[in-house]
């Protein structure tokens, strides 16, 4: 197995995508330390593993504080002797429009998606380094942390942090030979399964059925264990020259996202003073100014799902 003998972390495993990044990585013959802040849906994750002949061990703790990255670096160790592959995924949403948006909600989502990727990718990039051998740091973005969507503004910020923080690790731990990538998935999940738009989709999933192709193929929409492969390959060795990239996958597509680069650029002699942009920006820039949000093709008539009536 690609996999054998490597010991891997998988924060927020107890279910959804979490979960099947960890079985995924156990298939392959990874040993996996399961966390989850619910005991039952961790415990539950092991059970699962060890039922189809993976080892596996639960932590059950929140991210975000360096004592929970601590521990789950400890475990992997003193459990199976090493670690090789962080997959940072806990996320929590608290999802409203920027106006009604309350303190509390925007630091509780920043602090389990940014701050506990932060710290529990510096407590396995410190033992990454001192125990000699590279590895592998997977961190979970989001369509919304690259272009941006309604009512999440502190889900935004984090998942956009996020990318930022890979480009600067990949850079900072190559020496090291520690890789550090996003993934940015596009699946079935307990928040997508509330969106009509999906609804059919989540519906053939939920009943076992394949998806239809309109979703899998032309949106790149499928389920979780479609993105688990992926997670996966970045934490073996045939992924040791990948790393500072953002990539997406979901149902039949993979994708690169690129780096953010300028798509237009203008000289003027004497700089850009207001009276010169008042005067020129459109002319110059009117037509290379970039979108906002993801846009979806309309849905054919026999994918169409009313809304659940209130």
């Amino acid at each position: 197995m690609s996999l054998a003998g490597k010991v891997a972390i998988v924060t927020g495993s107890g279910q959804g995508l979490g979960l099947a990044y960890a079985r995924e990585l156990a298939r392959q013959g990874a040993s996996v330390v399961v966390n989850d802040v619910d005991a039952a849906a961790a415990e539950a994750a092991v059970a699962t593993i060890t039922a189809d002949d993976g080892k596996a061990v639960a932590v059950v703790a929140p991210v975000g504080s360096a004592e929970t990255a601590d521990a789950l670096v400890a475990a992997a160790v003193d459990n199976f002797g090493r670690l090789d592959i962080l997959v940072t995924n806990a996320g929590i949403l608290r999802d409203t429009v920027l106006w009604k948006m309350s303190d509390d909600d925007f630091d509780k989502v920043i602090a389990v998606h940014l701050r506990g990727t932060f710290t529990c990718a510096r407590a396995a990039a410190t033992y990454f380094r001192e125990a000699g051998h590279g590895g592998r740091i997977i961190c979970i973005g989001s369509p919304t942390g690259q272009r941006g969507n309604f009512g999440q503004t502190n889900y935004a910020a984090a998942k956009a942090g996020i990318v930022g923080m890979v480009r600067t690790w990949a850079m900072e731990l190559k020496k090291a030979e520690v890789t550090v990538n996003t993934v940015i998935p596009v699946a079935a999940t307990a928040m997508t399964a509330t969106v009509p738009y999906f609804a059919a989709a989540v519906e053939a999933d939920a009943a076992g059925e394949p998806m239809p192709a309109f979703f899998r193929h032309g949106l790149g929409f499928g389920t979780a264990d479609d993105v688990a492969g992926l997670i996966a390959f970045l934490g073996s060795d045939a992924a040791a020259g990948v790393t500072g990239q953002a990539i997406g996958v979901g149902g039949d597509r993979i994708q690169v996202w690129s780096h953010p680069e300028p798509v237009a650029t203008e000289y003027r002699d004497g700089g850009w003073t207001y009276d010169a942009l008042v005067d020129g920006f459109a002319a110059t820039f009117g037509d290379k100014l970039q979108s906002v949000g993801e846009s979806f093709p309309p849905l054919p008539d026999e994918l169409r799902r009313e809304p659940a009536a209130s």
